[in-house]
């Protein structure tokens, strides 16, 4: 793997469940003109695609009627969703720019998912080690 790497700890989601809700979740700042939103993002593999909440959004100052529509699969396929493109500071690696569906519902986390999250970082989870690492790619992805 990359020398240029970062380790988290998985945190503990649900404190009434402890060691059972552990999950790796990434500090993330998100930027779009003006506004900043610090966020923590639940890596999730499984996610087709880059997730966040309507709150998230809103506070980001995007406008949902002007934002192209997008399709959201799996848990949240019955959720309207629109596209949401920002900035956002991943660790000490700077800024990423982000595409995410952005969800009509609020009790979704941010996730960062296959597209694009997991097409820019190389993502290794350690469940049983409580950690997970995220690294750039030895060869970036082109374009």
């Amino acid at each position: 793997m990359n020398k240029n790497r970062e380790r988290y700890p998985f945190v503990a989601r649900d404190v009434t469940v402890g060691e059972a809700s552990l999950a790796p979740m990434l500090p993330l700042r998100l930027h779009l003109g003006r506004c900043e939103e610090a966020v923590s993002g639940l890596i999730d593999t499984g996610a087709a695609i880059n997730v966040i909440p309507w709150t998230i959004g809103e506070r980001l100052g995007e406008s949902w009627d002007s934002a192209t529509p997008v399709k959201i699969t799996g848990n949240l396929a019955s959720a309207e969703a629109r596209v949401l493109v920002c900035d956002a500071l991943v660790g000490n690696f700077g800024l990423r720019r982000l595409a995410f569906a952005w969800s009509r519902l609020n009790d979704v986390p941010v996730l960062p998912g296959q597209v694009n999250f997991l097409m820019l970082f190389v993502v290794c989870l350690s469940r049983s080690g409580r950690w997970f690492e995220i690294a750039e790619p030895e060869d970036p992805p082109v374009g």
